[in-house]
């Protein structure tokens, strides 16, 4: 039988979740979560950084309690694009992307 999540709110919870737990056991690496916030009729660009085990939002405020989901509106995350931290200006340090959500919950691909 499959393990399913008790709702859609703590699948998104955990995989953000999880994901800062990885990225705060491989220090020198930056991922990148892309995607859209649905709003009444229209998307709004969401761009997520992780690293260190923390993440931000470049686009939008986040939730730092980990009880209560990253981004109070309805998203969805389209691409996870993996970089070598630290990033400089001059030198883009892009390891490899993926669109599957589950990809970059496996430690090795953050290698």
């Amino acid at each position: 039988m499959e393990e399913t999540l008790a709702s859609p709110k703590m699948a998104e919870i955990n995989l953000i979740n999880n994901l800062e737990k990885i990225s705060s056991e491989i220090p020198d690496r930056i991922l990148k979560l892309e995607g859209f916030i649905s709003k009444a009729n229209h998307k709004e660009q969401l761009e997520i950084i992780i690293f260190k085990g923390f993440s931000s939002s470049t686009t939008h405020p986040i939730e730092i309690d980990l009880e209560k989901k990253v981004i109070e509106f309805s998203y969805t995350i389209t691409n996870f694009k993996l970089y070598k931290a630290p990033l400089k200006e001059t030198k883009d340090k892009f390891i490899r992307e993926n669109q599957d959500s589950v990809f970059f919950l496996n430690k090795k691909n953050w290698i």
